[in-house]
């Protein structure tokens, strides 16, 4: 239990490192591919997202879904990406090749689609190559930039809100 703290502490460090060194540059490129964070408690439908994208005109093969769970246990659909604390290791260290892969990949827009705090969802976001980061949470503005303020369960909105951000930001 107290290796858990220590570990957190740890990668809680290594996310404020990042985060202050981050340089927001975000250019003016159209959106071609978009990357989505979930937390499985709060919102775990895939198709949805899959959906949204083909209604954005957005077809591109490199769409990702990852979703996080506290289960380690957890077997999801072979289709789907799903990653657990077992996947980190101390000061931000990433233990899942799949994770790692997410990670690597330039994407336009990342959506980070929880809303409830967690440490190594805050630390996906914040090592993300995204050009563009969406959030729902205001609990630390500096990992995001663009944040739009509703509750995971609230789709619609959200769904309508980035949409017309995207193209007020001339994006879409």
């Amino acid at each position: 239990m107290i290796l858990k703290v220590f570990k957190e502490k740890s990668i809680q460090k290594y996310v404020n490192k990042l985060l202050f060194a981050r340089k927001i540059a975000v250019n003016n490129n159209k959106v071609k591919t978009i990357a989505v964070l979930l937390n499985s408690v709060e919102f775990d439908n895939f198709d949805e997202f899959r959906a949204y994208f083909k209604d954005l005109d957005l077809t591109s093969p490199k769409h990702k879904i990852i979703a996080f769970t506290t289960d380690d246990k957890f077997i999801g659909s072979q289709w789907e990406t799903h990653i657990s604390p077992k996947d980190f290791g101390w000061k931000g260290k990433i233990n899942s090749i799949d994770l790692q892969d997410f990670l690597n990949e330039d994407f336009d827009v990342l959506i980070s689609y929880y809303k409830s705090e967690s440490l190594y969802l805050n630390l996906i976001t914040a090592l993300s190559n995204a050009n563009f980061k969406v959030g729902l949470s205001r609990r630390d503005e500096r990992l995001y930039d663009l944040i739009i303020d509703v509750k995971p369960t609230d789709i619609s909105t959200f769904k309508t809100e980035f949409k017309k951000y995207l193209n007020i930001l001339n994006k879409l």
